[in-house]
């Protein structure tokens, strides 16, 4: 029988007790609380910089946080927030603006872009209250606890999510953060770190997850399938139920992360998803990775994980525990690199830099904790390629820079074999792809209003690296030959704004797999 989450809670340390400050928002000196940069997925697709650059302000209220959003001269433009206090129903308010979309009780960052929140000083908390990520991209948060979000009950917030992203957000960095419940669905609270509706590249590090019924989820059903490239390293969940993440297709990545008393399941990888699950420690746990609750199997690779006092449930039509003994059952490729900590050390390490107020310490990749630099800023990752998947993408010349401003958009083309799509020249995954009914064909990107684009790369799927012969990049509105060549890669065109644009495959050898169409700015 299922025991609710607050009854099996331990003793809970002392909440900081910081009165919200009242008055306006003021220009303070650059955060010193920003570490060196993001890691994991956060760094592909241009990476993960947040307000970097821009003005830096100091909130003690909610409505002073949505104030700075809307203070911006507009919705992109870069600010970091210092948050110091706790931020609750109380002293949040809606407040408007051309460059923001906020709400009452609730921290919302909807339909915006660059911008940091940083928790400094004496800590801070957001107590009941969540943080909303909606059609957003390039957002940082930092050393803030997050606890008691309730979706029934009240007061509730955020569905009763924590930390919750939805509707197409990109690059997201949370660290050092403490994402905290007290109990399970039945006492009102949902997940602590949720991500749907065409989530990507997002990087959860150094942070402390507990006592919950449910520890997050990347997907919100079984055909929900546009998230993923999700990194995982060096948090804590402790006490929670299940979902340590769920994940309903997509690809993640879990390495160095410490999971004790986990009660009823933890990695639950499904509907395709493919979990890379390196060098974690999991401790007086049960059911730690398989495919739990669902015959819509998922799949994962595992390797110099520790299994401490773990259970596991026998197999079933529903049920499918990678335990007791885990074997890998498909093979992930990690784009970024990464130095792991022995999983041995892992409970010392993460106990001693993960959650907020632990100034903000990282792993050195040997076990030994290292604080970070005196006045550091979000550093700009150096461009990395756009598409992780399980494939080795071809490789170019170069590789642009920014943002692939293919993803999220359309597409269409001129024909298609069985079995393929033109979305799937945009999905960020080289395991999927289009080929043209024939030997020649032509797919084109398109977006809703005028795009300005500098250059595109143009990758192929595995098994039909060199297929493609000669081709031509046509401005679509025009039907201008913006540039021709020959071979898969990086092509520079023109700089020039279009609504559509073409790649035409003019010859080929063999059947051409046009795995990514992705497109740049420059």
């Amino acid at each position: 029988m299922r025991r609710p989450v607050v009854r099996r809670l331990h003793a809970a340390t002392a909440a900081m007790a910081l009165a919200a400050a009242t008055g306006v928002v003021l220009a303070m000196p650059e955060a010193s609380a920003a570490t060196n940069g993001a890691g994991g997925y956060a760094t592909q697709n241009g990476g993960t910089t947040g307000g970097a650059g821009g003005q830096t302000v100091r909130a003690t209220t909610g409505t002073q946080i949505h104030a700075a959003l809307c203070g911006r001269a507009s919705s992109s433009t870069p600010i970091t927030i210092q948050v110091e206090g706790t931020v609750n129903h109380a002293n949040t308010a809606k407040v408007s603006g051309t460059s923001c979309n906020t709400a009452a009780g609730v921290i919302e960052l909807k339909q915006i872009s660059n911008v940091t929140i940083v928790g400094v000083g004496a800590g801070a908390v957001f107590d009941q209250l969540g943080i909303h990520i909606r059609e957003s991209s390039n957002i940082i948060i930092q050393n803030v606890t997050v606890k008691n979000v309730k979706k029934s009950g009240s007061p509730v917030s955020n569905g009763g999510d924590a930390i919750g992203m939805e509707s197409g957000v990109r690059n997201v960095w949370v660290d050092h953060v403490t994402l905290e419940a007290s109990g399970g669905e039945s006492e009102g609270y949902d997940g602590l770190f949720d991500m749907k509706d065409n989530t990507q590249y997002v990087t959860l590090s150094y942070s402390i997850l507990r006592n919950s019924g449910r520890g997050g989820l990347v997907g919100s059903s079984e055909t929900e399938l546009s998230n993923g490239f999700i990194t995982y390293h060096h948090n804590l969940y402790e006490n929670i139920d299940s979902r340590a993440p769920l994940l309903r297709g997509g690809v993640a990545h879990m390495y160095n992360n410490h999971y004790l008393r986990i009660n009823e399941s933890g990695i639950n990888s499904r509907a395709g998803a493919r979990a890379k699950v390196d060098n974690n420690y999991f401790e007086d746990s049960k059911d730690v990775l398989g495919t739990f609750y669902t015959d819509a199997a998922g799949y994962w690779q595992v390797s110099g994980n520790v299994f401490d006092n773990v259970t596991w449930s026998a197999r079933g039509t529903d049920n499918n525990p990678a335990g007791p003994n885990p074997q890998s059952n498909t093979t992930v490729a990690i784009p970024y690199a990464f130095t792991p900590d022995a999983a041995g050390c892992v409970p010392d390490v993460v106990s001693r830099t993960a959650g907020a107020g632990k100034g903000l310490q990282v792993s050195d990749g040997n076990c030994s904790p290292q604080s970070p630099s005196p006045t550091p800023t979000p550093s700009t990752p150096s461009p990395q390629p756009t598409t992780p998947s399980p494939t080795t993408p071809t490789p170019g010349p170069t590789q642009p820079g920014g943002t692939n401003l293919s993803i999220g958009a359309g597409s269409d083309g001129s024909s298609k074999a069985d079995g393929t799509s033109y979305g799937n020249v945009r999905d960020g995954n080289l395991s999927t792809y289009w080929s043209p009914a024939g030997s020649t064909g032509s797919v084109s990107i398109k977006w809703g209003t005028a795009t300005t684009v500098s250059s595109l790369a143009i990758r192929e799927a595995a098994g039909a690296t060199g297929a493609i012969g000669s081709w031509r990049v046509l401005n679509g509105d025009t039907g201008t030959v913006l540039a021709s060549g020959s071979g898969a890669g990086v092509i520079t065109v023109p700089r020039t704004a279009l609504k559509k644009i073409t790649f035409e495959i003019v010859s080929s050898t063999g059947t051409p797999r046009v795995a990514e169409f992705e497109t740049y700015a420059g």
